[in-house]
């Protein structure tokens, strides 16, 4: 059993992207999914990538464009997507505020590839 405030998670930058930042909400020794909290800062982007595993997102602040294969949306609070495995997706928040979404994965490796 675990409660804890958000905002005591350290914020780290993810690699290879413009102003996004990750907070993992789970235990370390949880075995069955991982919750994480993306912030993509105002006008902040993620690069187009593929993950090995697919992962499910609801947004909490904000909003931002996102391409998830050969569809784009504008996501925003209270919308909620699904990324298959092996998709092509990116990120660019809007203009006017940070893009905050929780991720929810399961703990089976991941593998990331920027295209």
């Amino acid at each position: 059993m675990s409660c804890e405030k958000i905002e005591t998670v350290k914020a780290n930058h993810i690699p290879k992207t413009n102003d996004a930042y990750i907070q993992v909400l789970s235990p370390s020794d949880e075995k069955d999914f991982i919750v994480r909290k993306i912030t993509l800062k105002n006008g902040g982007m993620m690069p187009n990538h593929i993950n090995k595993i697919a992962h499910q997102q609801v947004v909490l602040k904000g909003s931002a464009k996102v391409v998830i294969g050969d569809t784009t949306v504008e996501a925003k609070v209270g919308d909620y997507l699904y990324i298959p495995s092996g998709v092509p997706h990116y990120y660019e928040a809007s203009l006017g505020e940070d893009y905050e979404f929780l991720c929810m994965i399961t703990t089976v490796p991941d593998e990331i590839t920027f295209l």
